[in-house]
């Protein structure tokens, strides 16, 4: 089900301009059902149990297939296999992916939610915002109520600063950027199209001090932090500043909310790292890495290009390119199946032994 108040509907799509933007075609008998199907306009998009008759959804499995008969959606997008079980009337639009395909669909419809827009919904500089004279905004940049430039700081053309936010002193931020409202960067360079969430934190100190009997020296952060074109990091994450070096966040790279990353790490290009992950300093990312959630990595680590980590998983360790590793420590997931599934044999065998069902001995009373 579409929410209009949030996310206002640019203009209604028709099923011919839907089929085309996604690559689908209309299951239809002959050219004169063709054009009266087309003409129609879906309006929103929505599950198979949600939409409704002037509505999108889509089916891509089997138990979504089992679902077809009770749909009341204007049009499903789906593959010639599961086309068989919709009932009779049900407008279908065929995709060779209809994930791929609805998604095609649902951006076009919904552009306003791909990213953060202006709370004030004002374009330039709203009054309330804070630009120091010495900042360079290029035309078209918004600026929110509540949000502060420093000295030096410069914005391309495109982006928006949502309320609340903090731009440091001689941050670059390229065009067509967003962030989102109480985001704080500094001493951060961003490529164009990066979209930071409501929260963030860019290029604060890292975590460094030398032990002496004394207590604890606090090592200067020197370094700053690039973000590369096309990145997109979540709410409340937090990405520091290098020591010596940068710390950097390869192009296309998504980081969920609520991540650590420390000063020196290096991701590659078009990596996805999950919720609740940590990662140690001068950690180094290939490209396409793949990081479950709450995972863990120790500093000087190399994970290879095109590994993945299972969420939960605790990196000690080098990881080889292309390789799915799970477990604590991480290990080639098949090694960490027989682990799994030899410690639970032995539990069992034990439990039997010992005369119980391994649900604990006694009544406790």
């Amino acid at each position: 089900m579409s929410h209009d108040v949030f996310f206002p509907l640019p203009a209604p799509l028709t099923l011919a301009e839907a089929a085309a933007l996604s690559g689908a075609r209309l299951a239809v008998a002959d050219e004169a059902q063709a054009a009266e199907l087309g003409a129609r306009t879906i309006k929103g998009v929505g599950t198979l149990e949600t939409a409704g008759p002037d509505e999108l959804a889509f089916c891509d499995t089997v138990q979504f297939a089992e679902k077809l008969g009770a749909v009341r959606a204007g049009a499903v997008i789906t593959s010639e296999r599961f086309a068989a079980k919709a009932p009779p009337g049900l407008t279908l639009l065929i995709a060779a992916r209809p994930a791929a395909a609805f998604l095609a669909v649902t951006r076009t419809l919904f552009p306003a939610a791909l990213k953060p827009l202006s709370i004030f919904g004002q374009d330039g500089v709203a009054p309330g915002a804070q630009v120091h004279p010495k900042a360079r905004l290029e035309d078209g940049v918004t600026v929110d109520p509540g949000a502060v430039i420093g000295p030096g700081a410069e914005i391309g053309a495109g982006t928006v600063v949502c309320a609340g936010a903090i731009i440091g002193p001689h941050v670059r931020i390229g065009r067509n950027c967003a962030i989102g409202p109480g985001a704080s960067i500094i001493h951060a360079f961003l490529g164009n199209g990066v979209i930071i969430h409501g929260g963030a934190r860019i290029g604060s100190d890292g975590f460094g001090y030398q032990p002496s009997p004394k207590g604890h020296v606090k090592v200067p952060q020197i370094g700053r932090v690039v973000i590369q074109d096309d990145v997109e990091i979540g709410a409340n994450t937090t990405i520091d500043r290098g020591a010596l070096t940068d710390t950097v966040i390869g192009e296309g790279t998504k980081i969920d909310n609520l991540v650590q990353i420390a000063h020196n790490v290096v991701t590659g290009r078009h990596c996805i790292i999950v919720s609740q992950t940590g990662i140690s300093g001068s950690t180094t990312l290939g490209d396409f890495v793949m990081l479950g959630g709450q995972v863990g990595v120790v500093g000087h680590a190399t994970i290879g290009t095109g590994a993945q980590i299972a969420a939960s998983s605790n990196v000690k360790g080098d990881v080889p390119p292309g390789v799915r590793w799970g477990g604590t420590p991480a290990k080639p997931v098949r090694e960490w199946f027989r682990e799994v599934t030899t410690l639970k044999r032995l539990a069992a065998a034990s439990a039997r032994r010992d005369g119980n069902d391994g649900e604990g001995e006694g009544s406790g009373e």
